[in-house]
């Protein structure tokens, strides 16, 4: 892997019922980490981390970084400090022992992703090659069962990798990104900025059996802004109109929401968030990262 590459794992899911939700992201390479931005040797193994956030009535959110010793893989497994996740070829296996923060609390479970098809094929999200996304999985069955806090739940998630080698910051200057259930697969629009002024558009369905299909471009759709950090967001849709149910997620450079939309002639609820690099990279939202992402030496 490149000085100031990358590599990461990415699991969403929300419940049955929609009252819960999660997000896992394992890093190699932590694209976010203010530790890596200030890394003279930009070693990516030195910058590990496992990110967890659980919405809903018991929300936590954590993500300690840790550096390569506390990193081991092979070809189907990874271990993180003390969390790991594990392929059997059918279904991904999430153990989760962090710690919240600013208030450190325990977040301690398992999450199962079983995947009902894989895709077949990457895509370049930059005009270089540098950084490369994977949707492989859009639809699974996930079961989410906590002991710390006290919750279990089943419902339906998404499963995606990307890796590059570069940061993030240097290609993009912000970017969105929705997935929807279908009645018949899931569809995927993930719109990037890129810092030499062009950008990419892409707009993707899969059947249940992980089988790419064309679907007709939507049309671009406002939406307001987050409540406190006054985050922009955007989102297409097929007849240019978009609401946000909820918002998940409100950061200086990241918000994360529940839209209703139509995608495909369908009504949808798609996930959604919205990535702003350029905020990223200002100083001061840097030095307020500590605060959520300790590190361990």
């Amino acid at each position: 892997m490149a000085r100031g590459g990358y590599v990461w794992w990415y699991v969403d899911a929300l419940s049955a019922d929609g009252t819960h939700g999660l997000t896992i992201i394992a890093f190699i390479g932590s694209v976010f980490s203010p530790y890596y931005v200030w890394d003279a040797g930009q070693d990516p193994f030195n910058h590990c981390a496992v990110n967890v956030v659980l919405y809903g009535p018991r929300a936590r959110f954590a993500m300690t970084e840790r550096n390569a010793r506390a990193l081991s893989r092979d070809a189907t497994s990874l271990a993180l400090g003390p969390s790991s996740l594990d392929w059997d070829g059918s279904v991904l296996t999430i153990r989760l022992d962090e710690r919240s923060a600013p208030v450190p609390r325990a977040l301690r479970g398992t999450v199962r992703v079983r995947p009902r098809a894989l895709t077949a094929q990457p895509f370049t999200l930059d005009s270089h090659g540098l950084h490369r996304w994977w949707p492989m999985a859009p639809h699974c069955d996930v079961e989410a069962t906590f002991a710390d806090p006290d919750l279990a739940w089943r419902g339906s998630g998404y499963l995606d990798t990307n890796d590059g080698d570069g940061r993030l910051e240097d290609s993009f200057s912000d970017w969105t990104w929705c997935r929807a259930s279908l009645t018949r697969g899931s569809a995927i629009l993930y719109d990037v900025r890129r810092r030499d002024g062009s950008g990419q558009n892409l707009t993707l369905r899969f059947d249940a059996d992980g089988t790419h299909r064309e679907m007709r471009p939507p049309l671009a759709a406002s939406l307001p802004p987050t409540g406190l950090w006054r985050m922009p967001r955007t989102t297409r849709s097929n007849d240019g109109q978009a609401q946000v149910v909820k918002t998940f997620e409100d950061t200086p450079f990241y918000a994360r929401s529940l839209l209703a939309s139509t995608l495909d002639g369908e009504a949808v609820r798609p996930v959604h968030e919205s990535l702003s690099l350029d905020r990223f990279r200002n100083p001061l939202v840097r030095l307020m990262l500590p605060f959520r992402m300790p590190r361990r030496i």
